[in-house]
C-alpha cells in the first residue's frame, strides 16, 4: 500500500510557502479573486434564498469575502456586507477587493441589521492568520451568528478556529460548510475542528499545477485498508500470527479480555493473554478460543508476532517487571494504558524505549500523553499534532494520540489524522479494543506503520458503521465495536 495518494494536510506556515510559489510565477494570479469566485459559486448553491449576509474582517480573509460579495451582487443576489476593518489599514489585495466592491455599488455596514431574511451567512472575518484571542466586538458578532438559524459558509476556516491545532480563540463560528483554500488544514479535522467546520469543501485555486513540496501531514482514507490482503485458500493459523497481551491485574481483567477478543476477532491466528491476577479465570467463557495463562508463560513463548502491554496492567512492582522484560524483547510492542503510565513515572525507561529494535507503538489518550510529556492535559490538547510529534521523537515510536481526529506521528516527523469515529467511542474499554486491533494486524504481517494507520481508521469506521445501523452513539460499547470491526474488515477485503 502506498501512502503517497493520501490527501495532504498543510499548516499555516506551509500554506504561506505555497502562496509564495504562486507569487514567484511570471504572471502571478490573483488568489483573492480565485478564492472569492469559488466562494461565490458555492454560496449560491447553498443559499436558501437570494438574500445573503457577508461578514468581512480586517485582513485577507475579509478580502476573499468582499470578492465573493461582488460576484454575488453581479449575479443579482441581495448582498449585505458587514465590514469590521479599517479601509486604509487593509493589506494591499484586500484593499483592492474593498475598492472594487464600493465601485460595484456595494455598501458596508459596521453591524448586522436587526431585520434580515438571510438565506446564507458568509463568514470572512478571520482566516489562518489569526494568532490571538478574538476581541469583544468580534466575539459578540460570532455569538450572534451562532444563534441564527441560518446556514453558514466559512471561508478557509471558521473564524476563531486555529487552523493548525483546531483550538478556539476562545470561540468560533459554527459553520455548516467550510470552503478551505489551496488544501486541507489540520485544524479542521482534529480537536474542536469537526464540531465547528461542518461539511468541508476544498478550492485548490490552481495549486495542483505547482511543484508543491511534499507535505508532512496527511488525512487517512479508505485506501489504508489495502494494507490487509485477502487470505490464500491454503491458509492456516500459523500464517496469521500470534498476539500476546500482558495485563489484567486484580479487578482489571476485563481490559485484557477486551484487547484479546479484539485481536482474535480481527484476524490473529492465536491470542495468548498473560493475566497478572492470580485469581483470574483460566478460560474466557465468551471467547474460549483465547488462551489464558500466567504472564511468565506468555513471556516464554517463541512464536509471538507482537506483544500488547498495558490493558489493566496496574502499576505494581510486578507490572513494572513485566514491562521491563517486554521492552528488552525484539518483538513489536503496542504500549497502552498502564504501560504508558509506568513509563511516565519512571524517566529512566525513556532511553530503553527509544533504543528498541523491534518497533514500538504508543497509544495514549490526552491525559496519558500529558504524563509522558510532563505537561497538563490542556497543554496537550492545545497542540495535539505538536505533542504527538514530540513524543514520537522522544520515544522513537509510532505515537497514536487518541481523541477527536486521532493523530499518528512518526519519528521521521510525518503525521496522519484519522477522520473516522464519533462520540460513541467515549466509553470504557475502547482503547483496549484499539490496541488489540493493531496487534491483530501486526500478527497478519501488516507493517507496523500500516497496522497503526489501518487500526485507528478501522476502529473509528466500526463505530461509524454501528451508528449508521442505529446503534449509538449513546451507549455504544467496546465489545460492539469489536464485532463491527470484523464485519467492516471483511466488507473491505472481500467485497461482494
Amino acid at each position: 500500500m502506498s501512502l503517497t495518494s493520501l490527501k495532504p494536510l498543510y499548516r499555516a506556515q506551509e500554506i504561506r510557502a505555497i502562496e509564495q510559489l504562486f507569487c514567484a510565477q511570471s504572471e502571478p494570479p490573483s488568489l483573492m479573486e480565485r478564492a472569492g469566485l469559488a466562494a461565490a459559486e458555492l454560496a449560491r448553491k447553498l443559499a436558501r434564498n437570494g438574500t445573503l449576509l457577508v461578514l468581512a474582517g480586517p485582513g485577507n480573509n475579509g478580502g476573499d469575502a468582499l470578492v465573493a460579495a461582488r460576484q454575488l451582487k453581479a449575479w443579482w443576489h441581495d448582498v449585505t456586507v458587514v465590514f469590521t476593518g479599517t479601509p486604509d489599514k487593509l493589506p494591499q489585495a484586500a484593499a483592492k477587493a474593498y475598492q472594487a466592491w464600493i465601485e460595484a455599488g456595494g455598501q458596508v455596514l459596521d453591524d448586522i441589521p436587526q431585520l434580515g431574511n438571510w438565506g446564507l451567512v458568509i463568514d470572512g472575518l478571520f482566516g489562518i492568520g489569526l494568532a490571538r484571542d478574538l476581541d469583544s466586538s468580534h466575539l459578540d458578532l460570532i455569538k450572534r451568528v451562532n444563534q441564527m438559524q441560518v446556514p453558514v459558509l466559512a471561508l478557509d476556516i471558521p473564524s476563531g478556529l486555529d487552523s493548525d491545532t483546531g483550538q478556539t480563540c476562545p470561540t468560533a463560528i459554527r459553520a455548516s460548510h467550510t470552503l478551505t483554500f489551496i488544501g486541507l488544514k489540520p485544524g479542521l479535522l482534529t480537536a474542536y475542528g469537526p464540531d465547528y467546520c461542518g461539511e468541508i469543501h476544498v478550492a485548490t485555486l490552481g495549486s495542483e499545477a505547482l511543484n508543491l513540496p511534499e507535505a508532512k501531514g496527511h488525512l487517512l482514507d479508505l485506501s489504508v485498508a489495502k494494507a490487509l490482503q485477502a487470505r490464500p485458500r491454503n491458509s492456516h493459523k500459523g500464517l496469521l500470527g500470534s498476539v500476546g497481551v500482558l495485563g489484567g491485574a486484580e479487578s482489571m481483567v476485563g481490559a485484557v479480555l477486551l484487547a484479546g477478543r479484539a485481536a482474535l476477532i480481527c484476524g490473529a491466528g492465536r491470542v495468548y493473554l498473560g493475566l497478572l491476577d492470580q485469581n483470574a479465570p483460566t478460560v474466557d467463557p465468551l471467547q474460549p478460543e483465547l488462551m489464558l495463562r500466567p504472564p511468565e508463560q506468555v513471556m516464554k513463548l517463541e512464536n509471538l508476532s507482537c506483544l500488547v502491554v498495558g490493558p489493566g496492567l496496574g502499576q505494581s512492582e510486578q507490572a513494572m517487571q513485566y514491562l521491563q522484560r517486554a521492552l528488552q524483547t525484539e518483538l513489536p510492542l503496542i504500549l497502552d494504558a498502564d504501560a504508558l503510565n509506568l513509563i511516565a513515572a519512571n524517566p529512566d525507561l525513556t532511553s530503553i524505549v527509544s533504543a528498541r529494535k523491534g518497533g514500538t507503538v504508543m497509544t495514549p489518550h490526552p491525559a496519558e500523553a500529558a504524563r509522558l510529556l510532563g505537561a497538563t492535559t490542556h497543554e496537550v490538547q492545545q497542540d495535539r499534532i505538536g505533542t504527538a510529534q514530540v513524543l514520537a521523537g522522544r520515544y522513537n515510536a509510532l505515537l497514536l494520540l487518541k481523541g477527536a481526529g486521532s493523530i499518528c506521528a512518526l519519528p521521521d516527523d510525518t503525521w496522519y489524522i484519522n477522520p473516522t469515529g464519533n462520540p460513541g467511542l467515549s466509553s470504557a474499554g475502547m482503547g483496549d479494543v484499539l490496541s488489540g486491533m493493531i496487534g491483530a494486524l501486526v500478527a497478519q504481517s501488516v507493517s507496523l506503520r500500516q497496522s497503526v494507520l489501518l487500526g485507528m481508521y478501522l476502529h473509528g469506521a466500526a463505530a461509524d458503521r454501528l451508528v449508521a445501523e442505529g446503534i449509538g452513539p449513546i451507549g455504544l460499547t467496546a465489545s460492539e465495536v469489536t464485532e463491527a470491526a470484523r464485519a467492516q474488515l471483511n466488507a473491505w477485503i472481500y467485497p461482494n
